[in-house]
């Protein structure tokens, strides 16, 4: 198994949790509260993260960075996206300057 097969992995249990009883899982919870719901969700673990990265500790960094993700990936569920759609996303942007990039955006 390989890195990227966790995220298919989530992403296929997100699909199974949208219609889930919000009682029996806290994805299935996020899901029922809607965007406020997740969206406040990825902002808390944004934030947390932020904290995280003025420390030493990386071992928390990381268990930060893992929820911001999880929390993300849950929001790109909701919106009918996956993980496949931010790598061919950042497969797009390989070797494309970050400033031409972002240029080709506005």
């Amino acid at each position: 198994m390989t890195n990227t097969d966790v995220l298919a992995r989530l992403a296929e249990t997100f699909e199974q949790r949208k219609n889930a009883d919000a009682s029996s899982s806290y994805v299935a919870s996020l899901f029922a509260g809607g965007d406020d719901a997740i969206l406040k969700k990825v902002g808390e673990e944004a934030t947390e993260f932020l904290l995280a990265s003025k420390g030493d500790d990386n071992a928390h960094l990381i268990a930060e960075a893992a929820d911001v993700w999880f929390h993300m990936l849950v929001l790109l569920s909701h919106k009918g996206l996956g993980p496949d759609d931010i790598l061919k996303e950042l497969n797009r942007r390989e070797g494309v300057s970050g400033l031409d990039e972002k240029a080709s955006r506005a």
